[in-house]
């Protein structure tokens, strides 16, 4: 969007320029815009303007609302507003836009100077119908937030980043209908402050609190049940969390599925497979780690990479999630590591008529060098002989298999050391 630079401009000079008809054709189509007559005389309204439903007007320097009867003569239909990047410095003059605009259902405020602005119950009311509030880096005070948690009845989700808080007030009032919390980029380092989320929030669904570096999970296991009984997603990415305790301890709350725990201290030393069969093994419900979906067969592996990882450990070194899987699958055998990598090399008997020699051959060449290799062992010239591949331990119920193909690759016949090579003179 081409941002407005001047200042100290109103809501309804910016919509009057921005959607007038020479810079916003009328679109047809039910719903997508309004055609309203021209304002009062003398009105610098043009003739008619085309708003949507959803209105984005970051970064155009708006300080104030302007006409408020002509705010509600074009809004009435507005249900998403974006005032982010302006200059509105007092909530009054945002309670007059958003007062004239009875169906909106989503603000976002996001990186206006609000940090001195005061807002009284009475002015809060006319947000009472956001459902969705975005305040990042307002730096609005946690007094402000209350009163528009409990002025707003039907508030669903809440944004909060980069405001610099480093603790958390509590209100006497709870806002019983909030779902999703988005605090990330502060300084939430303790769980002292984190807990009182619970009370003022109790239908709390999705707890996103990234980058806040919060150092431990204080409570005890009945505590965060009750703390956060609908909790079902949480976002702890760059949090200092740094013990296993801390990752146990989310098993208490009830109807946690989704967790994203990535560039915790805890996880530094491990590998990406260690990290996510350990994590998962810690936390039997959860369906989803990181974004990515925990299925059956991925968590039955990483039950049994768990128990076989902390094989050996010392009794009181085990965790309490080991004892559980125990019962579930029982003591585990360490898994037999395989050397996968392919041979190069084979030593094999080569047979010709009488004569048994042993042979170190390569497996990455072809029928064709081999035979060139096997002139000297069998003085015979490449020209006149038929190779045969006896394998070891099946040759007595197949018998030798002949290598044809003067093009094909030893390592093809899965040749190993102790296999033999019969080479049969061709007939004249």
């Amino acid at each position: 969007m081409e941002q407005c630079e001047e200042d100290g401009r109103t809501f309804m000079q910016v919509i009057s320029e921005k959607y007038s008809p020479e810079n916003f054709p009328y679109r047809r189509g039910p719903g997508i815009g309004i055609v309203v007559p021209s304002g009062p005389q003398g009105s610098p309204m043009k003739d008619r303007l085309n708003l949507p439903s959803v209105l984005v007007l970051n970064g155009c320097g708006i300080s104030q609302a302007g006409d408020e009867g002509e705010i509600a003569a074009f809004c009435a239909h507005v249900v998403e507003l974006d005032l982010s990047h302006n200059k509105l410095r007092n909530w009054h003059e945002i309670s007059k836009i958003v007062s004239n605009i009875p169906n909106l259902d989503f603000l976002n405020l996001s990186s206006n100077p609000l940090n001195e602005s005061g807002l009284e119950p009475s002015c809060a009311e006319a947000f009472s119908r956001v459902r969705r509030l975005i305040l990042n880096n307002t730096q609005v005070s946690w007094d402000t937030v209350h009163i528009l948690t409990r002025e707003i009845p039907e508030l669903e989700e809440l944004f909060l980043c980069l405001n610099e808080y480093n603790t958390v007030s509590t209100s006497a009032v709870s806002c019983p209908t909030l779902r999703l919390l988005h605090i990330t980029d502060n300084s939430l380092h303790d769980w002292s402050e984190v807990r009182k989320f619970g009370p003022m929030f109790p239908a709390l669904d999705t707890l996103v609190m990234a980058n806040n570096n919060l150092s431990s999970i204080d409570d005890s296991g009945d505590i965060l049940q009750r703390l956060f009984p609908n909790l079902r997603s949480i976002n702890l990415h760059n949090s200092g969390l740094n013990q296993w305790e801390d990752i146990e301890k989310l098993n208490f709350f009830p109807k946690l599925e989704e967790v994203r725990l990535q560039g915790i201290p805890l996880l530094q030393t491990y590998t990406n497979k260690e990290r996510r069969c350990l994590m998962i093994a810690q936390l039997p419900s959860v369906t989803s780690l990181n974004g990515s979906v925990v299925t059956d067969n991925e968590r039955e592996d990483a039950e049994r990479f768990f128990i076989r990882y902390h094989l050996g450990y010392p009794e009181e070194e085990l965790p309490y999630r080991y004892h559980s899987l125990i019962t579930k699958y029982g003591k585990l055998e360490p898994l037999a590591e395989i050397d996968l990598r392919p041979r190069f090399h084979a030593k094999v008997e080569v047979h010709c008529e009488d004569k048994v020699e042993q042979v170190s051959i390569r497996l990455d060449q072809t029928v064709a060098e081999l035979k060139k290799q096997l002139r000297t062992v069998v003085q015979l010239p490449s020209s006149n002989m038929r190779l045969y591949y006896i394998d070891k331990d099946m040759h007595s119920a197949f018998g030798p298999e002949e290598m044809k193909y003067n093009a094909r690759a030893l390592h093809s016949y899965s040749i190993r050391d102790g296999d033999g090579i019969l080479v049969v003179p061709k007939t004249k």
